[in-house]
């Protein structure tokens, strides 16, 4: 289905986006130049279709967008599992059950989510309202102490669905153990947290940058004073 869509114009673009040279993030990550609309709409035709086992191949592609749609499907997965208040008793064991499998499953194939849109269009929608729900936050830590940039990309993006809840405290905590890492994937994804933190409460943000603006890698800063007034960016940035 997705092969018969390719398009190779659109596949150099994507590659260069992506960065897919050898030394780059995402080298040897391969595209068939399907854009993400199409991809949604890809998905949409099969998810009722794929059981978790069929993912798994989907995951293992070689194809970036059919990784993708992999991951969609995940997405669509966890949003039918999440509780609603009519939900009768047995279909709330069943979706705490069903929400299991997908987390669980997510987290067993989550390298596979390895260039920075597989993470940030998947992680926030699947792991993020599981740990929400259930409390486990330690799940993040792990991730963020692992060597793998795309497990630890994970780590902090997630935390921007517990933000759009109004609880930032994960967010600093992750921000916390990815301070000294070298890579600028991960320098930009904490700030774009913080940022988004900060939209929610802005002291929260201050009083976080107070704390740790000594240490924090400059993109990291840029990211988060963003929507700050210019006087505000520029006193940060002299810090």
């Amino acid at each position: 289905m997705m092969i018969s869509r390719r398009d190779d114009s659109q596949r150099e673009i994507l590659m260069r986006f992506f960065r897919t040279a050898p030394g780059q993030y995402g080298e040897g990550d391969d595209f068939l130049g399907i854009k993400v609309p199409v991809t949604r709409s890809i998905v949409k035709e099969l998810r009722h279709n794929v059981a978790l086992n069929d993912i798994s191949s989907l995951l293992d592609s070689r194809w970036h967008e059919v990784r993708l749609v992999g991951l969609l499907i995940l997405v669509e997965e966890m949003s039918a599992a999440l509780p609603r208040k009519r939900d009768s008793a047995e279909t709330a064991l069943h979706k705490a059950t069903r929400r299991e499998e997908v987390a669980r499953f997510y987290l067993a194939h989550a390298r596979r989510a390895n260039n920075w849109d597989l993470v940030d269009l998947s992680c926030e929608y699947v792991l993020g309202p599981y740990i929400f729900i259930t409390g486990d936050y330690d799940i993040l830590i792990r991730l963020a102490g692992t060597n793998n940039l795309w497990e630890q990309r994970i780590a902090i993006v997630t935390t921007l669905y517990f933000i759009r809840q109004g609880v930032l405290q994960p967010t600093f905590d992750i921000c916390d153990l990815l301070m000294n890492h070298p890579h600028d994937l991960i320098h930009k994804a904490m700030g774009w947290m913080l940022r988004e933190a900060g939209k929610r409460d802005k002291e929260a943000l201050v009083r976080y940058l107070d704390a740790n603006v000594g240490r924090m890698p400059r993109t990291t800063l840029r990211y988060a004073i963003e929507r700050m007034p210019e006087s505000e960016r520029k006193a940060w940035l002299k810090r």
